[in-house]
């Protein structure tokens, strides 16, 4: 306790920043629905008002797990977000987006009193200097990996570890800007936006400092050609239960070919994820001592005007880095499963100056138990889905 203690004074001392994490615009220089319709030049910078958009026509198969063929085939609104945000004046800004298609009602356990799953973010930001700055409030996590930083519409298939990570949570993001092409981010975040039962089951008791504290280093070498978005997290989970985790997010950029490669490895006091727990068929509280291994690389080509193809792969590993030992059942240290992805699409961009784009994306989930998991009734089975819709970044004002 005396060592959170210490980390939590020496980090509310440091300079105060406003993270990095998605707050790069799709839109960036578009001009909004309020000028087309009026014809007037905005030329305030106090309001901006987005909406966020990935909707498709899906078809769903899956094999094994006692399925097999076309499942469903539906309309799915992926993502629908709506975005407000403006600076005030030149050291003060604001920042506010929540997903209109997930439940608005705070957590009766959790820390922060907000909506765990609607309201990505809301706070404001504070520009020191050129060198500092700060953001408070709920935000994005700083973690590393150059997907993760991607706004959440452009993504068409997350890792199952991003997926199933709790990633907006309220805090402070301090922001260090060493130069033009390093960047250092120090943040302190709830570790929790959920009750202690939601994110763990029974069985835990709470932590007296439930934080995360996140180093971020942004870096960029030879004039943008190679980047990195590296971090490493320390959370105190419950009361005895820690989880570390570490991100390397490595991208290339050679004019119209873009590629990255991001490594993502996780040891957890508690299984916050559940992937583990849920191949074992644990019941009532999540097991102790996980861990997940991630490997996501991606290589797009921008082969004509409007046009970009892209191929995806992942690679993940999940299991248990020690013995678990309950009154009902023993589970072994080990590999549980190994999940693999393959996806492939092609992009067309109608407008210039816009960032409405159309797609066509196959995606493809592999997901093989190993013999500890298959003990406990878990069978190996895919899932593919073929998916024709658009992604639009909407400037509304």
């Amino acid at each position: 306790m005396k060592k959170n203690l210490l980390l939590l004074t020496a980090l509310l001392f440091l300079p105060l920043s406003m993270s990095a994490q998605q707050t790069n615009d799709l839109s960036a220089g578009e001009e909004t629905l309020f000028e087309k319709v009026t014809k007037i030049e905005k030329k305030q910078d106090y309001f901006h008002f987005l909406l966020n958009m990935n909707n498709s026509f899906d078809l769903n198969f899956q094999n094994g797990a006692g399925e097999r063929g076309l499942q469903q085939s539906k309309f799915n609104m992926r993502q629908l977000r709506i975005e407000a945000k403006g600076n005030v004046n030149e050291w003060l800004s604001y920042r506010w987006r929540q997903r209109l298609n997930r439940n608005n009602t705070p957590a009766a356990d959790g820390l922060d009193n907000m909506p765990s799953s609607s309201i990505d973010v809301a706070g404001i930001g504070v520009k020191v200097n050129d060198k500092f700055s700060m953001f408070l409030g709920k935000q994005c996590a700083a973690y590393g990996g150059i997907e993760f930083d991607l706004n959440p519409i452009e993504i068409y298939e997350y890792s199952d570890m991003v997926e199933y990570m709790s990633n907006f949570l309220t805090g402070a993001n301090f922001q260090f800007q060493l130069n033009p092409n390093h960047q250092l981010q120090l943040q302190i975040l709830d570790s929790r936006s959920a009750s202690m039962e939601d994110m763990y089951g029974a069985g835990f008791d709470h932590a007296t400092i439930p934080l995360v504290y996140t180093a971020n280093w942004n870096g960029s070498f030879f004039n943008g050609a190679f980047n990195t978005r590296w971090s490493y997290s320390i959370m105190n989970q419950a009361k005895g239960a820690r989880s570390h985790y570490i991100a390397l997010g490595n991208e290339l950029n050679l004019g119209k070919f873009n590629g990255f490669l991001d490594v993502m490895y996780m040891r957890e006091g508690i299984d916050r994820e559940g992937i583990v727990s849920s191949a074992v068929g644990k019941v009532g509280g999540h097991l102790r001592d996980a861990r997940y291994l991630s490997f996501v690389m991606k290589a797009q080509y921008k082969f004509s005007p409007g046009w970009n193809a892209f191929v995806e792969g992942t690679l993940e590993n999940e299991g248990l880095s020690h013995k678990n030992v309950s009154g009902v059942n023993d589970y072994e240290k080990g590999t549980y499963r190994n999940a693999y992805g393959y996806m492939c699409g092609i992009e067309y961009y109608p407008l210039k100056n816009s960032n409405l784009h159309f797609f066509l994306t196959y995606v493809g989930r592999k997901y093989n138990y190993t013999d500890r998991a298959k003990a406990f009734g878990a069978d190996d089975y895919n899932t593919n889905r073929i998916s024709l819709g658009y992604i639009w970044q909407l400037p509304m004002f």
